[in-house]
């Protein structure tokens, strides 16, 4: 996992935007992790679905 660390000086809106996309984040990893752990060997989950998979859930 690569974790960046930056200290700024944001203002209140950039904090919350900075949160949401943080949150947005974990959604997105947390149900690529679901999809992964749950799907049997037949399916082949590769990068590539798991890719697919990220669009989709961007578009939602």
């Amino acid at each position: 996992m690569i974790v960046l660390e930056m200290k700024a000086v944001v203002k209140p809106s950039q904090c919350t935007a900075i949160d949401e996309a943080i949150l947005t984040v974990q959604f997105i990893r947390n149900k690529a992790l679901r999809l992964w752990m749950d799907a049997k060997r037949e399916d082949k989950i590769d990068k590539y679905s798991l890719n697919k998979y990220c669009a989709v859930l961007a578009k939602q």
